[in-house]
């Protein structure tokens, strides 16, 4: 039987693990990178998981690898930041699993613009994906989190929008940065619902845009699968204090 993440720590952090049976999770942007992940160790710990990509090959691939492993998990294919498209999705779930506990928002869009070159509709998009779109899953799941008890939002941003910038990203830096201030929002508006909200800042990771030759102290590039392992610990009943915090997942790289 396929093995439903590709390390040895199958659902949590070395020597620890977290139970997450029973739950129903969803993560958009799960085709790749972070996202797929995520979606995979959420699969391992038992969750039943919804997995969004806009491109329906990768949705669907991914779901067949959990569902293979013994694992549940219903594939969407859908641009989530149309708010009809998100909703959809949401109630789908909810007609397949009952209920939604955990929401993952790891959709994004990355281009290469310099400042004064930045065209109009490029600006637009990443700002669409990489923080409207955030806004309706939050928005969406949230009421449904609320209605049912409470639960957990992940929002992957990046370490660019705290105090950093990157070369010809404007559009990029901007949406993350915006990202990590509407966590912080959310947060302190959905914890008197039982609703913890928090961003993963990644930075230097494997197949996510980051640059050849890492720039961090560790000197290394990291993996999807360490930026996952906090993302699932941040979901998980372990972090139950935790909320409205931004955690660097960077080698370093955010500490000077």
């Amino acid at each position: 039987m396929t093995k439903l993440a590709h390390t040895k720590y199958s659902s949590g952090f070395s020597g620890v693990t977290f139970d997450l049976k029973g739950k129903v999770a969803l993560v958009t942007g799960a085709g790749e990178g972070v996202g797929r992940a995520l979606a995979l160790r959420l699969a391992a710990a038992g969750a039943a998981v919804g997995v969004n990509d806009i491109n329906p090959d990768r949705a669907d691939a991914l779901a067949e690898t959990i569902t293979n492993a013994g694992g549940r998990a219903l594939p969407w294919a859908a641009d989530i930041s149309n708010k009809f498209q998100m909703a959809g999705f949401i109630e789908t779930m909810r007609d397949s699993f009952t209920h939604l506990h955990l929401f993952v928002n790891a959709a994004g869009v990355l281009r290469a613009s310099s400042f004064l070159k930045l065209d109009d509709y490029d600006w637009r998009r990443i700002l669409e994906v990489n923080l409207t779109a955030a806004f309706y899953g939050m928005q969406l799941a949230g009421r449904v989190m609320a209605e049912e008890g409470g639960g957990a939002i992940l929002n992957l941003a990046s370490v660019y929008g705290l105090a950093r910038t990157r070369p010809n990203q404007a559009a990029y830096v901007a949406s993350k940065a915006g990202l990590i201030a509407l966590t912080r929002q959310a947060a302190g508006e959905l914890a008197p619902l039982k609703v913890r909200v928090n961003a993963l800042c990644v930075a230097e990771i494997e197949e996510d845009g980051a640059e050849s030759t890492p720039t961090n102290p560790m000197q290394r590039l990291g993996t999807p699968d360490e930026a996952a392992a906090m993302g699932i610990f941040l979901l998980s009943e372990a972090a139950s204090f935790i909320t409205g915090q931004a955690v660097c997942v960077d080698g370093g790289l955010s500490g000077g």
